[in-house]
């Protein structure tokens, strides 16, 4: 055991060597700035220096919970996070339809993956000219398409220049309105989301965990003449919780973290701010007005909320699992 011991000690200088160099890359570039952004929170740092640095406690975190555009960005990033359940439910959906062997599933599975292989930015300045509302490809489907059936004067939405939304939200205050009840942007980014996400990687993970279900299963169920339903709704199903709580999970951070790659090529956070989410809040106060220290205090308060909706996620989709 002694002579196991020291030949460990004698083989630990060198591997410290081989791991130093991701280990101060990680402590350089990941850990460092999310320590220094947890300090600087706490003080009124400003590029423009505008004013003496000066450590200011918890002053930005009360400022934020006083400013309404946080809370109206806050709200943006929660309405365009309505389309998870329906990618998550278009994947599961697609991923029967293309698990087993059929003939051509292997070209199908591609072309579905193919919007993953493209660069984000590339796919949303095509979906920004599709939508356009003068010469968008969209609008004139769309409005071809009611002309053909007797509705000449509906005109389609103007989609990203537009504040209306499917649930009324209001543009200056967090509240309803029936004046912004329509189709905008929102709703025009949540689109364009599950269109991309539907067939990407949530896709190949329930493909992956369709072909680890036991075959037995299905074989006792038609057994029992069970329906197509019956034998989703109590084989295929409860055989894919573990996948669907790991999507759910990934999903919802995502959905937090997001949307700020859109807001930047699609709207610029516009229109009267209705796109700007959480993270492209955060890019305008640090990057924009140059409060760096503001700009950390609300990345420290999207981390909580991240924490505290996967904790609670995490405690209830393993009490689930278990059952």
């Amino acid at each position: 055991m002694k002579t196991i011991f020291n030949a460990d000690r004698r083989h630990l200088g060198p591997a410290l060597l081989f791991i130093a160099p991701n280990f101060l890359g990680f402590a350089v570039f990941t850990a460092g700035p999310v320590l220094w952004s947890l300090v600087v929170a706490f003080s009124n740092w400003s590029i423009l220096k505008t004013e003496p640095f000066a450590w200011t406690g918890v002053a930005n975190f009360i400022e934020l919970l006083g400013d309404s555009s946080f809370w109206l960005t806050l709200v943006n990033t929660g309405y365009l996070m309505l389309g998870i359940p329906f990618s998550i439910a278009g994947s599961l959906g697609l991923a029967i339809l293309l698990h087993g062997k059929l003939r051509g599933v292997v070209f199908f599975r591609t072309l579905y993956y193919l919007p993953c292989f493209t660069a984000g930015v590339a796919l949303m300045i095509l979906w920004k000219a599709l939508l356009n509302p003068e010469f968008g490809p969209v609008n004139h489907v769309l409005e071809g398409a009611a002309a053909t059936l007797g509705a000449d004067g509906w005109r389609a939405p103007t989609w990203l220049q537009s504040t209306a939304n499917l649930l009324g939200l209001e543009v200056e205050h967090v509240g309803l309105g029936l004046r912004q009840w329509g189709v905008g942007a929102r709703d025009a980014i949540i689109t364009m989301g599950l269109w991309t996400a539907i067939g990407g990687n949530n896709m190949l993970l329930y493909i992956a965990a369709l072909s680890n279900v036991p075959e037995e299963l299905y074989e006792a169920a038609d057994i029992d003449g069970a329906s197509g339903w019956q034998k989703f709704r109590n084989v295929t199903w409860p055989q894919l919780a573990p996948t669907t709580f790991f999507i759910s999970v990934m999903s919802l951070i995502g959905g937090l973290q997001g949307g700020f790659e859109t807001a930047r090529v699609m709207t610029e956070g516009g229109p009267a701010g209705t796109t700007k989410t959480l993270a492209y809040y955060i890019y305008e106060k640090a990057f924009t007005e140059f409060r760096i220290g503001y700009a950390s205090a609300v990345s420290w308060v999207l981390f909580t909320l991240i924490f505290a909706i996967t904790l609670m996620q995490w405690r209830w989709g393993a009490k689930n699992n278990e059952e």
